[in-house]
């Protein structure tokens, strides 16, 4: 059985994480840099679907070079790695449709940090160890993410604007 369930959780624990934390330092960091829904939008789907077969490349690589997973096995953890990757960045697409995008990408935020700390405990559960490190942890590697890539937005918005890039309402000027 144990068997069975490592290339399911390899690929869910990778897809969840991956699918969170890229999907949520895109979307700010999009946000901050061109304030553009379609942008956001657009950078969702990219990640749900080419990323999505990348982190899933990625898995399937990986547990070949370990070199003692079936061939089963290694398949099983790469699709699970894609649908879950894709899954999970996919859900960030319906508070961008539904809000104004600075709504949104709270909303997501807090998403996002939601379901990283409820993996967390449960991950923390599994191993037998205490939650508190592990979802710490975990937050703060995401919220790293989202904090730089909302800075490193808004110097791209700027340094665009003035070089003569981009306009001040993030029209191409080149």
């Amino acid at each position: 059985m144990k068997d069975l369930i490592h290339p399911f959780k390899t690929g869910l624990s990778f897809g969840l994480t991956s699918g969170v934390i890229t999907t949520l330092g895109l979307m700010v960091g999009l946000y901050s840099s061109t304030n553009s829904k379609i942008a956001v939008i657009g950078g969702i789907l990219a990640i749900a679907v080419a990323d999505a077969f990348s982190d899933a490349a990625g898995i399937h690589i990986s547990e070949e070079s370990e070199g003692h997973h079936s061939a089963k096995e290694i398949w099983q953890a790469t699709i699970a790695t894609f649908i879950s990757k894709f899954l999970v960045a996919s859900t960030f697409i319906v508070p961008v449709l539904l809000f104004a995008l600075e709504r949104a990408v709270a909303f997501s935020v807090i998403w996002g940090l939601a379901l990283i700390s409820g993996f967390s405990f449960w991950i923390s559960k599994e191993r037998g160890i205490g939650f508190y490190r592990a979802v710490l942890e975990h937050l703060t590697i995401a919220i790293l993410v989202v904090v730089s890539t909302y800075y490193f937005g808004i110097l791209i918005s700027r340094f665009s604007v003035s070089a003569g890039i981009f306009d001040n309402g993030g029209k191409f000027l080149v």
